[in-house]
């Protein structure tokens, strides 16, 4: 399955934000998720660690809830999800930024309940900006957290 790339929001040139995890429920399965990368603007250093995806088997139809620590919580940050339909055919990326940075949770729904999701990532953004003016802000991206769902054994 292939990773998404946090559309949306800008890579910056990526030290790990710290050991802060993502917790991914679903199904009555939980995973607790390190960063696949993250990156540290003031050095430009970054971190990747592919093999940090957390993967749950999930039937078709079932929600995935979300919970963020507050060091997510009180930035910028997105939820992307990719998904098929009954028949196994790919669906429009789903995503959904959430900038209230105070909400520690998010709940991913599929519109029609034999659609199967395949991948669930959160992005951590930071603003900023080169000019030190505000309407030349923008997120960048600094950590992505994975999961990657196994369908049910058949």
């Amino acid at each position: 399955m292939a990773l998404l790339a946090a559309g949306g929001f800008v890579v910056a040139g990526c030290s790990a934000p710290g050991p802060e995890e993502v917790t991914f429920f679903a199904d009555g399965k939980t995973v607790n998720v390190g960063p696949l990368a993250s990156c540290d603007i003031k050095s430009a250093q970054c971190t990747t660690r592919p093999d940090a995806a957390g993967k749950l088997r999930i039937r078709p139809g079932k929600p995935v809830q979300i919970s963020v620590p507050s060091a997510i919580a009180e930035t910028p940050w997105k939820v992307t999800v990719q998904y098929v339909n009954g028949k196994g055919e790919p669906q429009e990326l789903k995503q959904d930024i959430i900038t209230s940075l105070d909400r520690f949770a998010y709940t991913v729904t599929t519109p029609r309940p034999d659609d199967q999701i395949l991948v669930v990532e959160v992005a951590q953004a930071s603003v900023l900006s080169r000019t030190g003016r505000p309407e030349d802000a923008e997120a960048v991206t600094t950590a992505i957290w994975s999961l990657q769902v196994e369908p049910p054994a058949a």
